[in-house]
């Protein structure tokens, strides 16, 4: 049997230039360097260091299997270096997605959020990269339904024989960490039941019903509030899709993104926003801390290393990956997305610009009722 390839997506918020902008190129220089080293070790097989807002993400390919000690450690000290060179240069939020003093063996429940899958390479295998900033898991909950259960979105659901068969569900509870697997399209209408309740359930894997295929998608589902136990900044998730030849086609995958979803995070972490599809240039947020950004990068698999537009020769981790968001195609759905942002920030602070009470990150609401309390008589 062929060996599997897996392939890890690890991102953490460690520090930005003016707010929540961009982290600094010395701290992304320092994250390649490590991951440089990494491959030399003969960890990794290849790596890609890219950015969405003041989010770093790490790509890497590997032999080693989800959730790898070895994997993680090698993220960790990319994003603790890279932390201390935010704070000595007083950077924003410098260190703010590490939660841990120490590695523990895996980064899950220490800040930074991971989308792993494991699978053998096809004939051709393309893969898009999702990254999101100012906004929280579920965010893609919209999107992957389309993707992956929507025959007016993705053609191949019928015509396509493998896909026709559906896709299995892996959904999450992120409030009292359980899962369930449920099938479509047999059970589409209970999934959306689920998902449609978005401060609680969000998507973790899609796998196809073709055994030669596996996994189809994987959402990083880390809460950062949760894991901290106060609001420490929002989750930023991280998608990966694996497209065409039993799979939606690169173009179905895209197509959701069309749609300018309303997305909780935002400012503070406490407001809907229309999300924002753009180039990782373009990721900078520029309007009342966003709107919530959406960049979509997309690599082959080939022979277990990322394959980009680098010219032959280039050394390991110098890759151009396809931009998908940065042409003016896109501009429509950035100007609806503005024009729903500034349409929902004219609320101020009343709902539903703001989230309710339970999803706040920052509120004053529990000081302000004690203060109150004395004060407050029966209605008659």
């Amino acid at each position: 049997m062929p060996d599997k390839i897996t392939v890890s997506v690890i991102k953490a918020d460690v520090g930005s230039v003016v707010g929540h902008s961009r982290p600094h190129p010395k701290m992304m220089a320092q994250c390649e360097e490590i991951l440089r080293d990494g491959v030399r070790a003969g960890t990794l097989n290849d790596f890609y260091v890219t950015r969405v807002g003041d989010d770093i993400n790490l790509y890497m390919t590997h032999h080693k299997g989800e959730n790898h000690r070895d994997v993680h450690g090698i993220a960790w000290e990319a994003f603790r270096q890279a932390a201390k060179i935010a704070k000595d240069m007083k950077l924003y939020a410098a260190g703010q997605d590490i939660l841990k003093d120490a590695f523990s063996g895996n980064i899950r429940g220490m800040g930074p959020g991971a989308a792993e899958m494991e699978f053998v390479e096809r004939g051709s295998e393309p893969i898009l990269f999702f990254m999101a900033d100012k906004t929280e898991p579920s965010s893609y909950s919209l999107p992957l339904t389309r993707i992956f259960m929507d025959p007016f979105t993705t053609t191949g659901l019928v015509i396509d024989p493998r896909a026709h068969e559906g896709f299995r569900f892996e959904i999450v509870d992120v409030i009292d960490s359980k899962k369930v697997v449920m099938s479509s399209p047999e059970e589409i209408y209970d999934i959306l039941t689920l998902l449609g309740d978005t401060t609680r359930y969000s998507i973790k894997r899609i796998f196809s019903k073709d055994a030669g295929i596996g996994v189809a998608s994987v959402v990083s589902t880390e809460k950062l509030n949760i894991c901290a136990g106060k609001y420490v900044g929002k989750d930023d998730p991280v998608c990966v899709v694996r497209c065409q030849s039993g799979l939606p086609a690169v173009g179905e995958v895209l197509q959701p993104f069309m749609f300018p979803q309303l997305v909780a995070g935002w400012m503070r972490g406490s407001h809907y926003g229309a999300w924002f599809p753009c180039s990782v240039d373009k990721s900078d947020p520029t309007f009342f801390d966003g709107p919530p950004r959406i960049c979509c990068l997309g690599f082959q698999i080939s022979h277990g290393k990322l394959q980009g537009l680098e010219d032959p020769g280039s050394p390991v981790g110098v890759h151009t990956p396809v931009d998908f968001f940065a042409g003016d195609e896109w501009n429509e759905a950035r100007a609806k997305a503005v024009r729903a942002s500034i349409y929902m920030r004219r609320h101020g602070p009343f709902m539903p610009a703001i989230l309710g009470p339970e999803e706040m990150e920052y509120t004053t609401r529990p000081a302000v009722i004690a203060k109150l309390k004395m004060r407050m008589e029966d209605v008659e």
